[in-house]
């Protein structure tokens, strides 16, 4: 990313984007440069509380993000009374931590009673689990595709560690199934809705309030959750428990980004990322140690009783009061600063203070994300990572259904824990080495090769594993059915960690790329992109896995098209990040390899950045252009 140097009147930012009339100090603009190396940078004790108070509550959203696995799994069932040899009513089998359940069109395989024993959890359509209850009689041998569905009371084998579940508790199984995949909508369609709703508000009235709001009423809403009397009630109520959940992650992202200096952002934000993962971990053995849904909701949310005192210790964004000019507010919180660091404020050498107070007198200047519409080129940036974060979350769950699903039959697979705890491991992997990656490749480096994987991966498994089926049909070829298993499992868990990786580094990329003034807004919209991306997985299901096929191909497409998109990103790594729309449109990307010595380059550098618009000016005026000079500024003799 290179900033443009100081532009002369004919050459201007573009008159739909900024106004560069009655612009503050660029002294108190330079964030990165100038103020923040004034507080003492992360090195100041209370800029690293306050880092440590954004990372705490990642591991209670790392609770609600993954509960749907357990509050809505899909368990083996049958009716009541049904003992040895008699038929199955109906047997799920759960894929991705039972976000993949599916109850019709079932193979006819034995009855694993391995995992049954296993889990020796029981429920029933009562809802009863005290110890006057009768022995649970022993699962069916094997099951049957004709589900019967006649009964009027259901025995359920849960297998994520619960006694009760959402399912068994009001019996949401044959006529009743597609109601879990409404309540699994529910949660995400709340998050999408809150990213672009809060992310909006939190551009205009600060991320603390927006993120204080959400904590209250997650607080009402989650345990009201824990109070539903049916699954409408349950339903509703965690659309609304997924929109203030929305208004954290967002809020808590940007707060994280803006505190830090360029060298740290990425790896303070990676480290947050480890401590949801811990939540994901975690999240089995606070299930088994709950035994009740009732009781493991009202436990997931309640730690955020805890960041109520946010309201005490948490100031708002010191970064953006800057970036809109709420310069008043600056100087309480500069002071603010200074005397939690113990600092002396005649140490600023810059002038800071002095600057301050000459603007103390200026309206704040607040921006919606709407404005980046006017735009030429951040509004491209923006489209082309809400594209690949769309890509990444949408096709994981491709590879995950392949891996998972019923199509390979893997007897390790079969248990639910190992499936979780294979996705939430492969999602670790993917995260360790993106921090490797985006070490020696950068932000724009680590995402064309993280989507290259994806690409690879998925073209490979729908052409490559289709070849080898025809090949196993002949007797000659020495393949089989288990050779194609292997590979689509192979192929899957490559891309698993890939499009995870593309996913979160899309998402942190548009955090940075994003100025400072619409900063929450636009990682709403990536963030949103991603949920919708999530949201095709219960679609998929809902629909009984009809046009599974057809949805891996267009993700798969997607992924050649972003690949050619990414490389018209910029590259932010080691970068001041933007403040107001204008730097952000100034902002220009770099080839991925640099030039040799001699050689001319392809692409502008610092000292011979030009604007497009002072170009065209001159030559609509009938001015006579400098020798030498292009459409891309002066070449370089």
């Amino acid at each position: 990313i290179q900033p443009l140097p100081p532009l002369h009147p004919g050459g201007g930012p573009h008159p739909s984007c900024c106004s560069a009339a009655a612009a503050p100090s660029l002294l108190l603009l330079d964030y990165d440069g100038s103020v923040l190396p004034f507080l003492g940078g992360l090195g100041g004790g209370y800029q690293k509380t306050l880092v440590l108070l954004t990372w705490i509550p990642a591991l209670f959203i790392g609770f609600s993000q993954f509960s749907d696995s357990f509050l809505l799994d899909q368990p083996n069932f049958w009716c009541r009374g049904a003992g040895k040899g008699t038929e199955l009513a109906g047997v799920t089998t759960t894929g991705r931590g039972g976000d993949m359940g599916n109850w019709t069109s079932l193979p006819t395989t034995p009855f694993a009673t391995a995992p049954w024993e296993a889990a020796g959890n029981r429920s029933n359509s009562s809802g009863a689990d005290g110890g006057d209850t009768p022995p649970l009689p022993s699962p069916p041998d094997k099951g049957d595709n004709a589900s019967n569905c006649d009964c009027h009371a259901w025995d359920y084998g849960i297998r994520a560690g619960l006694v009760q579940n959402v399912v068994s508790k009001w019996d949401l199984v044959c006529d009743n199934a597609w109601k879990v995949h409404i309540a699994k909508f529910s949660l995400l369609v709340g998050l999408i809705f809150g990213y672009l709703i809060t992310g909006c508000i939190a551009d205009w009235v600060g991320r603390r309030p927006v993120l204080l709001f959400s904590i209250i009423f997650i607080l009402i809403f989650g345990l009201t959750v824990a109070l539903s009397v049916n699954v409408t009630m349950f339903s509703t109520l965690r659309f609304f428990e997924g929109f203030c959940l929305a208004g954290i992650i967002l809020t808590l992202y940007a707060l994280r980004i803006e505190l830090c200096p360029p060298g740290k952002r990425f790896m303070i934000t990676m480290v947050a990322s480890f401590v949801a993962m811990a939540g994901q971990f975690l999240m089995p053995g606070l299930a088994a140690l709950c035994r009740d849904w009732q009781v493991l909701q009202a436990l997931i949310i309640c730690p955020f009783l805890l960041m109520l005192l946010y309201w005490s210790i948490f100031p708002e964004s010191l970064r953006w009061l800057m970036a809109t000019q709420q310069f008043e507010s600056a100087k309480r919180l500069i002071l603010h600063f200074t005397q939690k660091n113990r600092m002396n404020p005649e140490g600023d050498i810059k002038g800071v203070m002095p600057e301050l107070e000459k603007e103390l007198s200026r309206r704040p200047k607040k921006v919606c994300i709407v404005k980046v519409v006017g735009t030429r080129n951040l509004w491209k940036n923006i489209v082309v990572l809400c594209v690949n974060s769309l890509t990444g979350y949408g096709i994981h769950h491709c590879f995950a259904r392949s891996m998972m699903g019923h199509e390979v039959k893997v007897p390790l697979l079969e248990n639910f824990y190992a499936d979780y705890y294979t996705t939430a491991s492969i999602a670790l992997v993917s995260c360790l080495a993106m921090c490797v990656v985006v070490r020696f490749l950068g932000r724009r480096g680590g995402l064309l090769l993280f989507m290259i994987l994806t690409a690879l991966a998925s073209l490979l498994q729908l052409g490559l594993l289709n070849l080898i089926g025809k090949y196993s049909q002949h007797p000659d070829s020495g393949m089989s059915d288990s050779v194609k298993d292997k590979f689509s499992i192979a192929f899957s868990i490559v891309g698993m960690f890939a499009s995870h990786a593309v996913g979160s580094l899309s998402v942190f990329f548009c955090a940075e790329i994003t100025p400072t003034v619409i900063r929450c807004g636009g990682l709403g919209l990536v963030l949103a992109s991603a949920g919708f991306g999530m949201l095709t997985a219960p679609i998929i299901e809902l629909h009984n896995q009809k046009g599974y096929f057809l949805h891996h191909i267009i993700f798969a497409c997607c992924t050649l098209i972003c690949i050619i998109c990414i490389l018209l990103l910029p590259e932010s790594r080691d970068q001041n990040l933007p403040e107001n729309i204008s730097n952000g449109e100034h902002y220009t990307r770099q080839p991925l390899l640099p030039h040799k010595k001699g050689e001319q380059p392809l692409l502008l550098t610092n000292a011979e950045l030009k604007d497009y618009s002072g170009l065209h000016d001159a030559a609509a005026a009938g001015d006579t252009l400098p020798e030498g000079a292009t459409a891309n500024g002066m070449k370089a003799m």
